[in-house]
């Protein structure tokens, strides 16, 4: 006699997507973010009120350099939970890479006063003292 088979994951099932939740984050983290994005597609459709994969979504977009994909997403996860300090420290570093530097640092300044973790500190004095060598770089325009 056989062991019973597991019953098949339906992808619209939770635990489908819950388990591909789960592979789109190991593939991210395996640094395969046009993957990951290929896996949460579906999810993206679904769980349209689902702060977490919208902002894995924005992470794998913010690594794959498509950043004003990568701004959407974390501006839609702020727009699902403002209180979400890594969104804001995530979006400001994505403006960061757009050079957008003025946005990035109200960005960052709202992530380190609303948890001042030292990597949210250190990216606002990045992006300040970026902030300020323009300006003396354009004689204080």
């Amino acid at each position: 006699m056989s062991a019973p088979q597991p019953d098949p994951v339906e992808p619209d099932s939770p635990r489908g997507a819950v388990e591909e939740f789960r592979r789109a984050e190991d593939l991210l983290e395996r640094r395969r973010p046009l993957d990951a994005l290929k896996a949460l597609a579906p999810l993206l459709e679904t769980e349209q009120a689902a702060a977490s994969v919208h902002l894995l979504a924005a992470r794998a977009f913010l690594a794959s350099a498509q950043f004003r994909r990568a701004e959407e997403g974390f501006l839609r996860v702020l727009e699902l939970d403002p209180s979400d300090h890594y969104a804001r420290f995530a979006l400001g570093r994505t403006l960061q890479r757009q050079s957008r530097l003025v946005e990035a640092r109200t960005q960052l300044r709202m992530a380190a006063a609303m948890d001042p973790r030292p990597e949210y500190q250190e990216a606002l004095g990045e992006v300040s003292a970026n902030i300020a060598i323009r300006a003396d770089r354009t004689g204080g325009a």
